[in-house]
Order: C-alpha cells, then sequence, then structure tokens
C-alpha cells in the first residue's frame, strides 16, 4: 500500500477520515481470555484506555521534519468517566496514526486531581513559526499540579484565556513514573544552537520486561533558550503500571498465535542470496560441531534439539560451535535450508505491559562476504565480513489494549529502525514485508541500496524483492514468554558463541586488497577501513539471541 502524505484540511475542526491510517485489512475478534484486547489496563487504581480519535485543535505548516509544520489534536471523545491527560501531536510529513490513554480513578477520587493552575508555554503570537493565512493563534499550556501529583501532558488551545482546570487531570505521583525525550515531532530545530519552541515525543526512560513505566502517547514542549542545558528536570511524567506482575492484560498462547497469523512478517531474499536460513535443528541435524577449548581435535555432534550444548554461565571462550569438516556437509550447511527454516517467538511485555513486543528469531548458518563501493566501483571484500552463525530480528509491537500492531523494529548490523505503522509496507492482509539484505542479512524495510559507510564509500547492503521469501508465519515457536510458562529449548540457554573465531588475519586480508587496488581506489579503501564498525569484519561468531541487550530491554 502507498505512504503518500495526506494533506491537512483546514476549515474542518475534526480530520478527514480518508486521512487516517488504517491497517490494510480489519481485525479479527481474538480468541476469548484475560484482559486483552478489551480496551481497557488496570495499572491497580487507575484503570485506562486508548483514544485513538481526535478534533483537530491547532496547526501550523512550517517547522518540524521537512519543514511541513505539525498538527495539534484533542482525543475525542473520552468514555463517560474517563478524563483527559494531554493532547497529542505529530509531524505533518506522515499519515495521522496516533493514540492517547484517558483515565479513569478506581481509588475514591485519590488517583486523579485537576490541575491548580497553568503556566503558558509558548504562543504563535509573535512567534516566527506562525501561520500566514491563519485567523487562529495557538496556546500551548503546561498544567500546574497539587502537590504530590504530576502532570502528563500539555492543553493546547486557540485562545489566550487559559483552560478550565477540569479540561484535564494530573495524577497521584505514586502512579506515575520518569520519562525521556524520544524523537522531534514539531519545532525551530534540534541542533545545539537553535533555541526556540520544540515539541517532542516521549517515553518511560526505563524500558524493558521488567520496567513498569507507561507512554502515555503526548508530548512535551519546551522553550529553550541560551541559559538551558540538557540536564534540566522534565516538566511532565509517565504513568506507572503498579499491577504489572500480573501480566493480566497480556495475550494468551492462543491469543499470540492469532496475532501472528495477521502480523507474521515476509522477509524477502536477494535473488543472488547463497546464505540462507535454516531452522536451528536442522543446523544441529546436518553436522553442526560444538568445540571445547583444550579439545579441539575432539569437537562434539550436537544433537538435534541441543540438549548437550553447556547451558548458562559466562561466554568465556571455553565452546563454541562451528561447521561441518566434511567438505560436502559443510557446503550444505553453508547454504542453510529456505523451505525448512523456523522462527522463534520471544514473547516480551513493554511499556508496563500496555504492549506486547512479539521479537522474531532467524537463523542463518553462515553470513557472507561483504563488498565494498568505492565510488562508482565495487571491491568484493573477500573474507572480510564472513562469520559463522548469523541470529536476525524483526519485533512487532502491538496495543494490549485493542491488538493493533503500533511499531515494528528491523535489526540491521548491531543496531536497526523503528517504524511506524503507516511507513510499513504490507502484503496478504495485515503482514508485515522485510528485505534481507544480500550475503550480510541485515533487514530493510525496502528494497535497494543501503551504504554502511561516508558519503559514497561503505560497505554494499543490497534488498531486493525475488522468489526466496521466508514466510515466518508458516513455521514457528514460541520459545520465551514472560507471562506464560513455556518450555524454552536447551539451545536457547547456550551462552557461548555460535561460531568460530575466523582463522585469518584481518591485516593480511585488508594488505591483501589494497595490493590489488591503485590510485585513488586504494586511498578510499583505506579511508573505509578507519570508519566501518567492529562487526563489519566479523572476527568472532555471534552470540545467541538470549545473550542480546535488547532480550531483556527495549531495542535500541
Amino acid at each position: 500500500m502507498g505512504n503518500c502524505i495526506p494533506s491537512l484540511d483546514k476549515e474542518r475542526k475534526t480530520l478527514p477520515i480518508d486521512t487516517i491510517f488504517k491497517l490494510p485489512s480489519s481485525l479479527p475478534n481474538w480468541p476469548p481470555g484475560g484482559e486483552f484486547g478489551s480496551g481497557y489496563v488496570d495499572l491497580e487504581g487507575l484503570k485506562v484506555c486508548q483514544i485513538v480519535t481526535f478534533n483537530k485543535v491547532w496547526a501550523v505548516d512550517k517547522g518540524g521534519p521537512d519543514n511541513l509544520g505539525a498538527t495539534f489534536y484533542e482525543p475525542s471523545p473520552i468514555p463517560d468517566g474517563f478524563s483527559m491527560f494531554g493532547c497529542y501531536c505529530q509531524p505533518n510529513n506522515q499519515p495521522h496514526f496516533g493514540w492517547v490513554l484517558a483515565g479513569k480513578d478506581k481509588n475514591n477520587g485519590q488517583t486523579l486531581k485537576n490541575p491548580i493552575d497553568y503556566t503558558l508555554v509558548w504562543s504563535s503570537e509573535s512567534s516566527k513559526l506562525k501561520n500566514k493565512n491563519s485567523i487562529d493563534d495557538g496556546y500551548i499550556w503546561l498544567p500546574i499540579p497539587p502537590e504530590g501529583y504530576k502532570a502528563l501532558g500539555h492543553v493546547v488551545t486557540t485562545s489566550p484565556e487559559k483552560p478550565s482546570f477540569d479540561k484535564i487531570q494530573c495524577v497521584q505521583s505514586d502512579f506515575t513514573d520518569k520519562l525521556e525525550v524520544e524523537s522531534w515531532i514539531w519545532g525551530e530545530g534540534i541542533t545545539s544552537n537553535a533555541y526556540g519552541i520544540n515539541v517532542h515525543s516521549i517515553r518511560p526512560q526505563e524500558r524493558g520486561i521488567k520496567a513498569q513505566g507507561v507512554s502515555v502517547g503526548t508530548f512535551l514542549a519546551r522553550i529553550k533558550s541560551d541559559q538551558d542545558d540538557d540536564s534540566n528536570t522534565l516538566s511532565l511524567a509517565c504513568l506507572k503500571n503498579n499491577k504489572f506482575g500480573t501480566f493480566s492484560s497480556m495475550p494468551s498462547l492462543g491469543q499470540i498465535q492469532a496475532l501472528f497469523e495477521q502480523y507474521s512478517p515476509l522477509i524477502y531474499f536477494h535473488p543472488k542470496e547463497k546464505y540462507l536460513p535454516s531452522s536451528v535443528n536442522w543446523y544441529f541435524a546436518n553436522g553442526a560441531l560444538l568445540y571445547q577449548k583444550g579439545q579441539e581435535s575432539n569437537p562434539s555432534c550436537i544433537e538435534p534439539n541441543g540438549s548437550n550444548l553447556p547451558q548458562g554461565g559466562p561466554n568465556d571462550g571455553a565452546y563454541w560451535l562451528d561447521l561441518p569438516t566434511d567438505a560436502k556437509d559443510k557446503e550444505k550447511a553453508i547454504k542453510g535450508d529456505l523451505l525448512n527454516s523456523e522462527v522463534y517467538l520471544h514473547i516480551k511485555p513493554m511499556l508496563g505491559a500496555t504492549f506486547t513486543d512479539i521479537a522474531v528469531w532467524i537463523f542463518h548458518p553462515f553470513n557472507g562476504p561483504g563488498t565494498a563501493k568505492l565510488g562508482l566501483i565495487d571491491v568484493p571484500l573477500g573474507k572480510i565480513g564472513e562469520h559463522i552463525g548469523d541470529w536476525e530480528h524483526v519485533t512487532l509491537r502491538i496495543s494490549n489494549f485493542n491488538g493493533v500492531l503500533h511499531k515494528v523494529y528491523l535489526s540491521e548490523h548491531s543496531g536497526g529502525t523503528w517504524l511506524n505503522a503507516p511507513l510499513v509496507e504490507f502484503q496478504t492482509g495485515n503482514k508485515v514485508v522485510a528485505y534481507s539484505s544480500l550475503n550480510g542479512h541485515a533487514i530493510y524495510p525496502k528494497p535497494g541500496l543501503v551504504l554502511q559507510g561516508t558519503g559514497d564509500i561503505g560497505i554494499r547492503n543490497d534488498a531486493a524483492k525475488s522468489n526466496l521469501v521466508l514466510d515466518c508465519g508458516e513455521n514457528y515457536s514460541v520459545v520465551a514468554a514472560e507471562n506464560l510458562e513455556i518450555i524454552e529449548p536447551p539451545w536457547l540457554n547456550y551462552t557461548r558463541e555460535w561460531g568460530p573465531k575466523i582463522s585469518y588475519t584481518l591485516g593480511n586480508e585488508v594488505k591483501r586488497i589494497e595490493s590489488l587496488l591503485k590510485g585513488n581506489l586504494k586511498a578510499a579503501f583505506e579511508k573505509l577501513v578507519k570508519v566501518l564498525p567492529n562487526e563489519v569484519y566479523g572476527e568472532e561468531g555471534p552470540t545467541g539471541p538470549k545473550m542480546k541487550g535488547n532480550w531483556n530491554g527495549d531495542e535500541v
């Protein structure tokens, strides 16, 4: 589906329905059980719901990403008995897709209180960001909470008069947590010397499978002056789930299976890809070996389920995995087995268990060599980039209020990219589409070339659609879930490396390639070697999924 940016209707207060992003296909009724998909989450003393419908309050047509401005919204309608925590804002360079939480006091009126006053943070009256043809000015207000309470968001108006005190609710401090700035929405600039108004999305400061912080969906507006520094205390808070340990809002196993049926990724491989994924069991059954330090001449065959792998302990170099020693078996293992591949799901409570992350782990027996782009010339890098055992993943972030896909994370070498759902390609209904780069298996949202380096010099990451496609929904297993009793496979708790240290000396390989280059090409290659991150060289095999920082934490 297309990702064109709709134009704003400046004559209507309610956003036209065709500008609001919707998933390609309607969602089914989820299997019954628990609070997942009920529309509400109980935070213990505070019940919250996710509002996805808005009235437009004020819009500006300049500033922010791509200098296209932003639009400020007020959630509407709000269910009876619930109260607003703040307004919503998003940049005008993307389709409308957002939400804010509203809350209901379950603690005899003690959890929520009206503000005692407002501070005017900013107005467009004298700003250079004022709309030329607009008759309305915009005003951003910060609620001043009573003692022992916190504000969670701003109120936006088109009047210089303060909003009414019952317009918004502040929350008892025991139900709040610290937040941090996430991404720039709008304003005069985010460089170190940019002063004036800036609006950011916000998220809990601590995020992970045990963190209680809950995103509210509101924004933070700040005026920066030359007296400010980055250590200033933020004026807002996020919510905290005091009922977190019960996981009552998390999906059951049947609901997880239904969710994955909806969103399971389709991963396309380059038509020239030689190093395809496989299941872990296939790799073990086809001759993968376990080595132990000091006994290198006597490696062990690995049981298909990994039951004879050492469990737990530090990654101390005492053990590692390697390809079969027989030449034919090694060639077979290196190529993988796409038709019998299996992906492995880790189910994670995120943002105070108001969202579920389904981390989809994909195993490749072998990661191929890299290719350098030196201006107009491509140079194969020999063994540089090769390593044995390669783990990649895609993470689906799903709302526990309604089962809607909110974001997708694509792993790319040592980092990755979050994409809001409107920027994701879908196919066959709501299935997420992604592209695996040639040889290196970094995952990207669209086909084409991504250059890992600077300027026109770097490592090529080429992705394209082909007949080589992994439908993750066809063969998968849930290997871990924080909220369910899942028997984890033994290989998941193998904490050492999935490949050996590469036997060649990197310096010698670099010198070999340099000796084949002349003049400007040689200088460009020397420049490339200095700027590339260490993981490109692949000197050691990677560790498994459970050893990654995002296993217990958030994606970076």
